[in-house]
């Protein structure tokens, strides 16, 4: 019985090379393509529910290719759907298309020069997470399937979402939104794929985790009440920039002293502080911004009620008061482990012998969790790195770089997620 099942194996794996014969071809035409609208995109980022030019040229391409279109979804969100010739499940695409307010500040031909405004204030715009890599990776898919529908045994629903990297402030945007106007729904999703470049990674290769791989993210707010005095006479007052530094320790004390880090890693940051005017006025009060990143549903409740417990008690004891306001941003991004399971093998076989390498969960946080509340997914890594190079720099900095010569890989893995998760 075993050698039956090692014959089996063998025999499915030829059928599907032979059958996937036909994409090659595909392949070979598309790749020039994904680098030229990858760079365009680069060149022309926008942020987020302001994604109206790169919605415009996704919906543009997926019309040209016969595929239906939506636009307006959670503000400027596309979404496509791919009918094949024979019934089936429905596989669920994702990309997201927004940039960041940073300034781009490397030697790219293509470099972006483009200025907008975040939140009141003037700011370059760069993507420097590389999201137009999956806008282009994502186009290119789309036109691998639609010219070979007659292999697709379902239904595709390509994903273009605005505000990944969170709506402007008093907006409603990402995948959050999309889920609420109901993009998982109409065809109802059967399993969600999605991808995210990675500038650390060599080209070439993927990286995944089964079960928890991305960390829940919450923001908070903490503003502390003090009295002014004149910097002279801090007894004449109560400082709240003092409370602020004894706030900001004691936080990390939570993570440092009552954080079960053996078991998943959880981070408490301060991001922004602000207070006072002049050097020599002790301020009326301060206020803190700052980002909460888990891994563990449990140790997410206790982390956010001691918070809620020490930042009052802080104050208290210099002679302030203090609130904090918590919320959420993220949830865990998990892949199904069954589903993980099952497509493994096709990422092991379109990345090659040793090139689909496990990795541990990450801090960094992703919307395309609300996705996987309502389907079975599937988030995986691709390299993105020149390999041999010793400088490559971090998502959300001003040199962030891609080497797009691995973008094939990810229209290939998806691709070929999509189909074989079909005739599986």
């Amino acid at each position: 019985m075993k050698y039956l099942f090692t014959a089996m194996a063998a025999f499915c794996v030829l059928a599907t090379n032979a059958q996937y014969k036909s994409l090659e071809k595909a392949y070979e035409n598309v790749a020039p393509k994904v680098i030229e609208w990858r760079r365009d995109i680069h060149q022309n980022p926008e942020l987020s529910n302001r994604e109206f030019k790169t919605a415009a040229k996704v919906a543009a391409h997926l019309e040209s290719l016969g595929i239906e279109v939506e636009t307006g979804v959670a503000h400027t969100g596309v979404v496509g759907l791919l009918r094949g010739s024979k019934p089936g499940p429905v596989v669920a695409l994702r990309a997201d298309m927004d940039a960041l307010p940073v300034t781009e500040r490397n030697d790219l031909p293509f470099k972006s020069e483009v200025r907008g405004e975040f939140n009141g204030q003037e700011v370059g715009v760069m993507h420097a997470c590389g999201h137009d890599t999956h806008v282009a990776i994502l186009m290119g898919v789309a036109e691998v399937l639609a010219q070979n529908r007659q292999l697709i045994k379902g239904t595709v629903k390509f994903i273009f979402q605005p505000a990944e990297e969170g709506a402007p402030e008093g907006e409603e945007g990402g995948a959050l939104l999309m889920v609420k106007e109901g993009v998982m729904e109409n065809p109802k999703v059967d399993a969600i794929f999605g991808l995210h470049i990675n500038s650390q990674t060599p080209v070439g290769m993927i990286r995944y985790k089964s079960g928890g791989a991305m960390a829940a993210s919450q923001s908070f707010r903490i503003r502390v009440q003090g009295k002014q005095t004149h910097g002279s006479q801090p007894w004449g007052g109560v400082d709240p920039i003092l409370i602020s530094a004894k706030i900001i320790d004691g936080l990390q004390t939570i993570i440092s002293r009552e954080t079960n880090l053996t078991n998943e890693a959880a981070v408490i940051t301060v991001g922004k502080i602000q207070s006072g005017v002049r050097f020599n006025i002790i301020p009326e009060s301060a206020e803190m911004i700052g980002t909460i990143r888990t891994l563990d549903y449990d140790m997410k409740d206790h982390i956010n009620r001691r918070m809620e417990e020490m930042v009052p008690a802080l104050a208290r004891a210099y002679g302030g008061d203090a609130t904090i306001e918590i919320t959420d941003g993220t949830e865990i991004t998990y892949n199904d482990p069954e589903l993980v399971s099952e497509m493994l093998p096709t990422l092991q076989r379109v990345a090659g012998p040793g090139q689909a390498v496990a990795q541990k969960a990450i801090t960094g946080a992703e919307d395309f969790s609300y996705f996987q509340k309502v389907a079975p997914g599937f988030y995986f890594f691709l390299g993105g790195m020149t390999p041999g190079n010793t400088e490559s720099y971090p998502h959300h900095t001003p040199d962030f770089k891609i080497d797009d010569s691995g973008l094939l890989l990810g229209v290939r893995a998806l691709s070929e997620l999509t189909l074989d998760y079909m005739n599986r």
